[in-house]
């Protein structure tokens, strides 16, 4: 099959022929039919992220169950299914207490650059290649573990579930898990990417007023207003706390970094009011570290928390984000950017990491990219 293999950080992905092994227990073959343009591969590219190379990248995903191994009982051969980088046990410690989220099968994936038992299912010329997060989905195959995928509606388009695994839970599941107090309370969402305008869309159904969207880029602020979003800001050539002022007598309650820099998590802090919280949803570079003022994070008894993944039951949560956007409350084909063939990851990537807007998606091929992108 060809994947999109990333050798060493700084180069761009090569999309090679690659060996896929067959599902061993507990395991499926997936059928990819496309895969989001997420940022966190965007920082393993560029090493802020580190990963066991060489690596197949690529976690947001959905695609058709083609095999299962020895004991899977959770789905079966033609099922549609998103992939979930952030499996579930069930049994551990976080799972029981209602943070599925943590659970310790991530680390197992993400220190071992293999499935959950800590193997790899690629490779190429007899040399061991590595998962991403336990999917690696740029490629036309993928073998994961069956707890890594969720069974969804076939007619939900390709695209949309693909998203709806990763940005969309990371940035609705926030609003709706962490922030479902902030119905008429001021929000500011700091970046207008995927994650961000999920956010976006988000808030808008727990009824939040105003969301403030905040970038850098007049376009990705343009489609957060058409998600919901009451205000824009950008912050180059306006300033933040003057213009929240302008907009609002009443200090914002609530705001969520989506960007995961150490500026943008100290500003999230600082532009809530007294009593006010910040939330973090968006990852940064390996030993990154904000400088957040202590006296107004005690004296005004600030929040900051960390959300991942949408602080989501994702068997649970998905499926509700599905169904709403079924319901047209939803509206995820809008947060939709640009189809790529599966030869075009690295323009996608310098698409994103110059300011495209909306979630693009890649497919992984001519004939199934042109018929999602109709």
């Amino acid at each position: 099959m060809k994947a999109a293999v990333l050798h060493r950080p700084g180069a761009p992905l090569t999309v090679e022929d690659v060996e896929l092994d067959a599902p061993g227990p507990g395991e499926v073959t997936l059928r990819v039919l496309a895969a989001g343009v997420c940022h966190s591969d965007l920082h393993y590219m560029n090493g802020d992220l580190d990963v066991r190379l060489p690596a197949v990248l690529g976690h947001e995903g959905t695609g058709v169950v083609e095999r299962v191994g020895e004991g899977v009982t959770r789905v079966r051969p033609g099922d549609t299914v998103i992939t979930l980088w952030r499996p579930r046990c069930g049994d551990c410690e976080f799972c029981t207490t209602g943070r599925p989220a943590l659970c310790s099968l991530g680390r197992v994936q993400a220190a071992s650059g293999g499935l959950l038992d800590g193997t790899s299912r690629l490779n190429r010329n007899g040399e061991k290649l590595h998962h991403l997060m336990g999917v690696s989905c740029f490629a036309e195959q993928c073998v994961v573990s069956e707890r890594s995928v969720l069974a969804i509606d076939p007619d939900v388009p390709p695209e949309i579930a693909a998203i709806t695994g990763c940005a969309v839970v990371t940035g609705a599941g926030a609003a709706l898990n962490v922030m479902k107090d902030a119905t008429g309370e001021g929000v500011v969402v700091i970046g207008a990417g995927g994650v961000g305008l999920s956010a976006v869309m988000g808030l808008r159904l727990v009824g939040a007023d105003p969301i403030v969207a905040v970038d850098t880029v007049d376009a990705k602020l343009e489609k957060a207003l058409e998600l919901g979003a009451t205000h824009a800001v950008n912050v180059r050539t306006h300033s933040l706390v003057d213009e929240l002022t302008r907009i609002s007598p009443r200090p914002m309650a609530w705001s969520l970094d989506a960007v995961g820099a150490p500026q943008t998590l100290a500003q999230a802090v600082e532009v809530v009011g007294t009593g006010g919280t910040a939330v973090a949803v968006g990852l940064g570079k390996v030993g990154a570290t904000a400088a957040v003022p202590v006296n107004p994070l005690v004296q005004q008894e600030k929040r900051l928390i960390g959300s991942l993944y949408g602080s989501a039951n994702t068997p649970v949560d998905i499926p509700k984000l599905v169904e709403l956007f079924k319901s047209g409350r939803l509206p995820l084909d809008k947060l939709l950017g640009k189809r790529y063939e599966l030869s075009e990851v690295n323009q996608a990537y310098a698409a994103l990491a110059q300011g495209a807007t909306g979630r693009a998606v890649i497919v992984p091929g001519p004939e199934l990219c042109a018929r999602i992108g109709s």
